[in-house]
């Protein structure tokens, strides 16, 4: 880049810019937010047919397209000013060069030359007449001595510091090449097609975008300040608050997971990351499985005419080998995405509410990592928080005609919503812990839950930290805990320190082989507002195994009398039916959740 083409830059222009594609990104995220969370979320409550169905798989393509415009619209805002911030700096450094080479009487020539006056070094007769340097940029400790020398031996006493100023000059001008040719491509990178399809390559190509962006904004993203280091959920509170909105926009465009997964934060910007990091990963995941050779006839004629008949055939075994674990793993992982996408596309439904995706990883922790809440927990009267056990996993967030562990949390938050007419209810469902895998050995020892239950005290200081953030008060909050979920509660409830801020006002165990306490007063709530509920049969065998092998101290459990507890009644007829609809068991949770204790039927 030449002098006069830096001087003549401004870089304000490209900040201007920035702040167009932010704002059409606001425009497009608010599009995508109406369409989903307003007229789809309508049509389904209000209509049925093979119009609204049509209706919505249009509007969700439609959705799908704003989705796509936001999320790089972000970028290419975050890499304007990216490039601002470069050029401004190299600017500045032509400007200051320019004015001390003017404050000393040197010219600065078009092509970045100085020209120094004439002048003479103390104790010479004559006057050395003036002349002209050409700088040179970077340098190194051989040509940096040469230099010294030079000026040293040189007659002109102006001689040094000119050629100083035209080096100054050529590592400005240098320092904005070098930005020019590190900003272009990735400018160019986040061109669309020309066509109104978002694909799965549209997407994947994100990933590649970000990564772009990301490396080259390194400058800029480091003038902003990184989040605290290991910070809590009030320090990435603070952090989140102090940020302008092209800082957040910045932020969130070239680091949507770690923002996702940062407790402390909005809810709604949590959700807005994570749902980028969804969309990135179902089209990566989707193209890899399409990037499968089809899978040969498993069995085929017996070569050699004798029984069996039909035998495993050559291709198909070294397909299986090659092919057969990679395409399982991606179909989990695919199926689980698709649960998640259902419970998007279920807002409206039965009146349930908007969903909030606080926590996305598909490969978090080995089991994937899903957090999803029914319902803004930040504004919310009410906040239910559901802690799945043994088995649970991403594949199978979604299982079956209830919907799994998501279905459970829809029926919480529309048992505790009619209790509570006239105010806010969320629910969430949490899976942020590697879940034991098998009952024998894995569901009899306490590691899963000691490695779970900090994250999980971790994410409810930061909703707590969000509501705070959002109206300055609290909501009512419960934690319910299945099976080894409530393993996992009950080393949350007994970590952080006594100085912490209190964010469980209720802890609800259903199924549950201990809590790793023995007393419902080491939960710190009190024992009048721990609960617990057990079933026949499998639930018996789980919550008697669960004594015999240690989860509960000194082989107490929560629906033993002893532990201090209220004991509730339920009508499950084993370990999974305590979320049935129309239940005791979901109407005693939902009475929990919304603080009418008056309503909790016990044994």
């Amino acid at each position: 880049m030449d002098l006069a083409t830096l001087k003549a830059l401004k870089p304000t222009e490209y900040e201007d810019a920035a702040d167009g594609y932010r704002a059409t990104g606001d425009m497009a995220t608010t599009a995508k937010d109406t369409i989903d969370n307003v007229i789809s979320a309508e049509i389904r409550k209000q209509l049925e047919g093979a119009t609204a169905t049509a209706a919505l798989r249009e509007l969700a393509s439609l959705s799908k397209n704003f989705h796509y415009v936001q999320t790089e619209c972000g970028l290419v805002s975050t890499a304007l000013n990216g490039f601002a911030f470069d050029m401004a700096a190299a600017k500045r450094k032509l400007e200051a060069a320019i004015e001390d080479a003017r404050a000393n009487n040197c010219t600065v020539n078009g092509d970045g030359s100085v020209t120094y006056p004439e002048g003479k070094k103390p104790g010479e007769a004559d006057m050395t007449p003036g002349g002209t340097v050409s700088g040179s940029a970077g340098g190194n400790p051989t040509s940096d001595a040469l230099e010294r020398q030079a000026m040293n031996i040189h007659p002109n006493p102006h001689y040094g510091a000119a050629l100083g100023f035209a080096n100054r000059i050529a590592d400005a001008l240098r320092e904005a090449t070098d930005a020019d040719a590190k900003w272009a491509p990735k400018l160019r990178a986040l061109r669309a097609d020309d066509d109104l399809v978002v694909s799965n390559r549209d997407w994947a190509d994100v990933q590649s975008d970000t990564a772009g962006v990301k490396q080259a904004a390194d400058p800029y993203m480091n003038s902003i300040g990184a989040p605290p280091k290991d910070g809590t959920p009030d320090q990435n509170a603070e952090w989140w608050k102090g940020l302008t909105p092209e800082e957040r926009t910045a932020y969130l465009s070239v680091h949507p997971g770690s923002v996702g997964a940062m407790n402390g934060l909005p809810s709604d910007i949590r959700d807005e990351a994570n749902r980028m990091v969804l969309a990135e990963a179902k089209a990566t995941y989707q193209l890899e499985l399409d990037a499968i050779p089809k899978e040969p006839n498993k069995y085929g004629p017996n070569p050699n005419g004798s029984y069996p008949a039909a035998v495993i055939t050559p291709e198909w075994r070294e397909w299986q080998d090659k092919y057969g674990d990679k395409k399982a793993r991606l179909e989990g992982v695919m199926k689980g995405m698709d649960a998640i996408q259902a419970r998007f596309d279920r807002t409206g439904r039965n009146g349930l509410p908007e969903a909030y995706l606080l926590g996305f990883d598909p490969t978090g922790l080995g089991d994937g990592k899903v957090i999803l809440a029914n319902g803004n927990p930040d504004t919310a009267d009410h906040v239910g928080v559901y802690v799945p056990g043994t088995f649970s996993g991403i594949e199978s967030i979604g299982d079956g005609d209830d919907h799994g562990d998501l279905g459970r949390g829809d029926r919480l938050w529309a048992e505790t919503n009619r209790l509570t007419p006239g105010q806010q209810v969320s629910t969430i469902t949490w899976l942020d812990y590697n879940a034991p895998d098998s009952i024998v050995p894995q569901a009899t020892r306490g590691q899963y839950a000691e490695e779970g239950g900090p994250r999980l005290y971790d994410f409810l200081q930061g909703n707590r930290a969000a509501q705070e953030s959002a109206d300055g008060t609290r909501a009512h909050t419960t934690v319910i805990g299945h099976s080894y979920g409530s393993t996992v509660v009950g080393v949350s409830a007994q970590s952080g320190s006594w100085r912490d801020a209190q964010a469980v006002n209720d802890f609800v165990f259903a199924g549950s082989p201990g809590v790793q306490a023995d007393h419902a007063a080491d939960l710190g709530v009190g024992a009048k507002h721990v609960w617990a509920m057990g079933g026949p049969w499998d639930d018996q065998v789980v919550r008697q195994g669960g004594r015999l092998m240690g989860l509960g101290d000194n082989g107490v459990i929560p629906t033993d009398e002893s532990f201090g507890g209220n004991i509730m009644k339920n009508d499950s007829g084993g370990h999974t039916g305590f979320w049935d609809d129309n239940s005791l068991s979901i109407r005693n949770q939902a009475a929990v959740i919304a603080g009418q204790y008056d309503k909790v039927e016990l044994d």
